[in-house]
């Protein structure tokens, strides 16, 4: 083979190659888009909405109730974000709610400082396989609960565990829970279904007796005898019952540092340990 023939076949070769790396360079980039929509849509239910016919390709994710943005995907130009290619690349723009974390995370591969959202504390990750779609999922995660509405970020906390006061001069709690396991409570601010409720009952016992799971919330009950007052109520049920010297108000406050349970209020890991 003569060397202008060794030299195009080498050229045709090069070329051939580049042609696969680009096919399977923007199949990945597109698969990471289409993976990254449908993911979306499945665990957030939201579809996106292209909001620019100068840039088609700019897709937006929002809440249904507050419509704020949790995510914005974009198709830019890869030196727009310092990297050393004018070629296109897909990323996801998404709000993190520490701002001390964003500014570890930039330091990381694929990160960068939001593209077009500088305030907020927003980043772009790349989204053509530099970033595990694992830890993009994770983050776009932090995002939606970033932006969401007291209302939905209350409903998407996990469940977490209280200390509730019980009076026993307005109500026999003992009584109660001898005759069914379930009862209505006055509904807590801030507790939900499937949180974890120690009711403390006041003076003259002055101790933790009854730890209970919430099985409701929220229902309507109006009542109103000049010492309580309730608009709505929770049911909760009997998991287990403690001696009263076990976590007796001395021992909470030597032991745990609670010295006053007035409302509801959480508890520190040591005492959440103990209560087991």
């Amino acid at each position: 083979m003569k060397y202008g023939q060794r030299a195009g076949a080498k050229a045709a070769a090069d070329l051939i190659s580049l042609f696969s790396f680009e096919t399977i360079r923007n199949d990945t980039m597109k698969t990471f888009r289409e993976q990254l929509f449908a993911y979306i849509k499945e665990k957030y239910k939201v579809s996106p909405e292209y909001l620019w016919r100068r840039y088609p390709g700019y897709a937006v994710f929002r809440h249904d109730d507050n419509q704020k943005w949790f995510a914005l995907v974009m198709d830019v130009p890869g030196n727009k974000l310092g990297l050393e290619t004018k070629e296109i690349v897909d990323i996801v723009n998404v709000k993190i709610a520490d701002s001390f974390l964003a500014d570890v995370l930039v330091r990381k591969e694929g990160f960068f400082r939001g593209y077009h959202i500088g305030k907020g504390n927003w980043l772009s990750l790349l989204l053509n396989g530099m970033v595990e779609f694992d830890e993009i999922s994770k983050w776009l995660e932090e995002s939606y609960l970033a932006t969401a509405s007291a209302k939905e970020k209350q409903a998407l906390r996990p469940a977490r565990e209280w200390i509730i006061p019980a009076n026993p001069k307005y109500y026999d709690v003992e009584a109660a829970f001898c005759e069914k396991n379930e009862i209505d409570w006055k509904q807590g601010r801030g507790i939900k279904t499937g949180d974890t409720v120690f009711l403390y009952v006041a003076a003259p016992v002055s101790a933790i007796l009854y730890k209970c799971r919430v099985t409701k919330t929220d229902i309507p009950f109006r009542f109103d005898d000049g010492n309580v007052r309730m608009t709505s109520c929770m049911k909760i049920k009997l998991l287990k019952r403690y001696k009263p010297d076990q976590f007796s108000f001395d021992v909470l406050g030597e032991k745990y540092g609670i010295h006053a349970v007035r409302g509801p209020r959480g508890i520190p890991d040591s005492l959440s340990e103990a209560l087991k």
